[in-house]
């Protein structure tokens, strides 16, 4: 079997074409001014965190800070009495700390992105989750 990943960077776009025995099987084309940030990966700091609100604001090198609330933390449930009351945001997080965040929503009008640590890698017949414990 002959296999051949193509590629073509422009400013523009990308395009990306998977060719199997000299036959087309995929095409992706990524356009620049439809690059979303949903699913990108990025080792964020605390800016700021607030008890108020269950969240905390994070930099991840955009112009606003990104979004980050207590329920969409990993393992959080599991770090006080046995799951059964959720910790303080400011138990979890302080400012200044590192993170390891994966954008769930792109940035709109003057909201920043929302971020989870629960993080995932999908791909066509599997999705990699590490640190997570089930199997399907």
């Amino acid at each position: 079997m002959n296999e051949e990943l193509l590629v073509n960077i422009t400013p523009q776009e990308t395009r990306i074409a998977y060719v199997e025995n000299g036959v087309l099987m995929e095409v992706h084309i990524e356009r620049a001014s439809q690059r979303g940030l949903v699913g990108n990966i990025y080792i964020g700091t605390v800016v700021r965190v607030l008890p108020g609100m269950e969240a905390a604001f994070i930099d991840i090198g955009l112009e606003r800070t990104a979004f980050l609330h207590i329920s969409d933390i990993h393992n959080v449930n599991k770090l006080q009495n046995g799951g059964h009351q959720r910790p303080l945001i400011q138990t979890v997080l302080h400012e200044g700390q590192s993170v390891l965040v994966q954008v769930l929503k792109d940035p709109i009008g003057s909201k920043g992105a929302r971020l989870t640590t629960h993080i995932s890698l999908p791909s066509r017949y599997l999705v990699y989750m590490p640190d997570e414990n089930t199997h399907a």
